[in-house]
């Protein structure tokens, strides 16, 4: 069931195109990595769709409600932490949870209760939040935006301030959120994180997506790539293409496809080379990313 849909989204500020026509979909217990350079359009795109900043153009739709046309229906069941979690700092984290739930009338103390846990908050949650790092802050920020359990949960940055433990709990956490059906999308810079967690992949480049697609097949990009592993990679020189190279004395990267890799094989085999492993290569997803996006940065728009 289709969650969260993004139709020709279009932002302009001071006559400079900030978004162009992003367009894109989610569905119950998708994991969305949402890439991109700085000033890509990833915080503007987020603000849109949470009504913070407005649409110039375009539709968005959460639980199929039009955010233009019936935005307290739309937003009801959607969590969010934008930035920087907006906390009060003389108010303990309890404090600060429970003033958060008044504006839900069906939170009570012991949905409270579990989403402190849920976060792993129960040792700290009743110091004041100024006594709080910022990866505590963080956690906070995330039970903050589960408290009326959302079906949609978009998260900017989560990861700032984790410590590698609180990584890894975000990681569990979000699958199991993903697993009972809530919908992820998830901003951020640590791309060998996301590629462990996440599902599907949204890179943005000044303003326009440029790919969208499952974590596999943005990775599976460069389909052709195989290490090998033999005794002397030197005897192989004479078997090489010009774009293959010598990794090291026994590792040699060669570019085949699937065809061609046997012949390779059959002939090293026929030379009497010894042969110990081919492994088809798999890009990382910031290979992927650098590859589809030329790794540019436009840090001129208005824009985190």
């Amino acid at each position: 069931m289709s969650v969260l849909k993004v139709e020709k989204l279009c932002k302009k500020i001071r006559k400079k195109d900030i978004l162009k026509d992003v367009s894109f979909e989610m569905n119950e217990g998708d994991i969305l990595a949402f890439i991109g350079p700085n000033g890509a359009g990833k915080t503007t795109t987020i603000k849109c769709i949470l009504g913070l900043q407005r649409i110039s153009s375009g539709q968005v739709f959460i639980n199929g409600y039009d955010i233009k046309k019936n935005f307290v229906h739309a937003i009801e069941k959607v969590g969010a932490l934008v930035e920087e979690p907006d906390v009060y700092f003389y108010l303990s984290g309890l404090e600060n949870l429970k003033m958060q739930a008044r504006m839900y009338p069906h939170v009570v103390m012991d949905d409270i209760s579990r989403i402190v846990e849920l976060v792993g908050l129960e040792d700290r949650i009743h110091d004041k939040v100024s006594k709080y790092s910022l990866g505590m802050r963080q956690r906070l920020g995330i039970a903050i935006a589960l408290l009326h359990s959302p079906n949609l949960l978009l998260l900017d940055e989560p990861t700032n301030g984790l410590d590698p433990e609180g990584i890894k709990d975000l990681r569990v956490l979000l699958k199991r959120l993903a697993k009972s059906g809530v919908a992820i999308l998830i901003s951020s810079h640590n791309l060998s994180e996301l590629e462990t967690f996440c599902n599907r992949v949204l890179i943005i480049a000044k303003g326009e997506i440029l790919e969208e697609s499952s974590i596999e097949e943005i990775k599976n990009m460069d389909e052709n790539k195989y290490i090998v592993k033999v005794d002397n990679s030197n005897d192989c020189k004479p078997y090489l293409k010009d774009s293959d190279q010598i990794i090291d004395s026994h590792f040699i990267e060669v570019i085949r496809d699937e065809e061609e890799i046997a012949v390779f094989i059959r002939c090293l085999v026929m030379h009497d080379i010894s042969l110990y492993e081919v492994k088809k290569e798999s890009m990382s997803l910031e290979e992927a990313f650098m590859k589809r996006s030329g790794g540019d940065v436009d840090d001129s728009l208005d824009e985190k």
